[in-house]
């Protein structure tokens, strides 16, 4: 009995890699934030499994239920909407809760797509340290966030939605990080992938230019001089 956190694809359908297809396809049940999307993947890749939905605003009742499937002996992957568990999308909690009432239970990790390390391949980073903090909060703690990005002596890495990116590019500018050079990802691996690399303060600009701004971003601060 083991619970597999299975990384899938962040864009492109074909950057799952061949052992999550073979781990899917072989436990028991599958796992998922959101069944519709999960089913897209399956369907390409002709995966037939009983498909249960656990996401961050699940019940506790769910998670008791995966741990009670498990501990039946029944092996689980557990995949997210795109990318890897645990890396600003659910799973962290289900981790924990699994270790914890379920110590028999291996927990197994499958590695694949992270938009987070396909940002950081393609930044040109100097040095191999960064600061990742994820999304900024919405309203509660956002100042104390981008106190973070400023404190940073390392490069700061940012994750953002096409609803707040330019109120985030806007904040950065504020607390003087302006003509920081950046490097913004947006829509990674899909059809209108497109990365920019400028300052803070350029980035607002060309963002601004848009009709209508689309797709998850990336940012990737560069904080060495």
């Amino acid at each position: 009995m083991a619970l597999y956190i299975v990384a899938t694809p962040i864009g492109n359908l074909k950057d799952i890699t061949l052992r999550a297809l073979d781990i899917l396809r072989d436990v028991d049940i599958i796992a998922a934030e959101d069944t519709r999307v999960s089913r897209k993947l399956l369907i390409k890749y002709d995966i037939r499994k009983t498909v249960i939905s656990y996401h961050e605003h699940s019940p506790e009742k769910v998670i008791l239920n995966i741990i009670n499937l498990l501990e039946g002996g029944k092996n689980i992957a557990y995949i997210v909407d795109a990318g890897t568990p645990g890396i600003s999308d659910p799973g962290n909690y289900l981790v924990r809760k699994v270790s914890e009432l379920a110590p028999d239970v291996s927990i197994i990790p499958i590695p694949g797509p992270s938009a987070l390390t396909a940002a950081i391949s393609i930044s040109g980073l100097q040095g191999s340290q960064f600061l990742f903090l994820g999304f900024p909060p919405h309203k509660k703690g956002r100042r104390a966030f981008f106190e973070q990005v400023v404190a940073s002596k390392q490069s700061v890495v940012l994750y953002e939605s096409p609803y707040r990116i330019l109120r985030t590019l806007k904040d950065l500018s504020d607390i003087g990080l302006s003509m920081f050079e950046c490097v913004l990802i947006k829509e990674i691996s899909k059809v209108y992938e497109t990365i920019l690399r400028m300052s803070i303060v350029e980035l607002h600009q060309k963002i601004s230019e848009e009709k209508k701004v689309r797709g998850e971003f990336v940012l990737v601060i560069n904080k060495k001089t």
